[in-house]
């Protein structure tokens, strides 16, 4: 099972500093690649670009909470939210070990 999480390609999981502007203030990020990647189709889905997202919810989470301690762990946080609210529509996986024999299906929903 291992497997699924050992053979990530490596770029996932590097970091990169994206500069932005939030209420007029610029700033740099510092995220893993696969969070900016689904930063981005959240961005996409709600026809909005990547940075218009993040300043959004820069600025409901102030609205919301008065601050904001950890902003680049609050939008990871946000972004497992996001994977967990379509978790149901996922396909089963089908895990296969390193001797080659299939596993099960594994539903992620359950």
């Amino acid at each position: 099972m291992c497997e699924l999480y050992v053979k990530a390609d490596p770029i996932l999981y590097e970091s990169r500093s994206r500069s932005l502007r939030i209420c007029g203030v610029v700033t740099t990020l510092r995220l893993e690649n696969q969070f900016w990647d689904i930063l981005a189709e959240i961005a996409s889905h709600d026809g909005i670009t990547t940075n218009q997202l993040i300043s959004k919810l820069y600025e409901e989470v102030m609205d919301y909470r008065g601050e904001v301690v950890n902003f680049a762990s609050f939008l990871r946080v946000s972004c497992m939210r996001y994977l967990s609210q379509h978790r149901a529509f996922a396909t089963p996986l089908n895990l296969v070990r390193g001797n080659g024999t299939k596993v099960e299906p594994v539903s992620v929903s359950g």
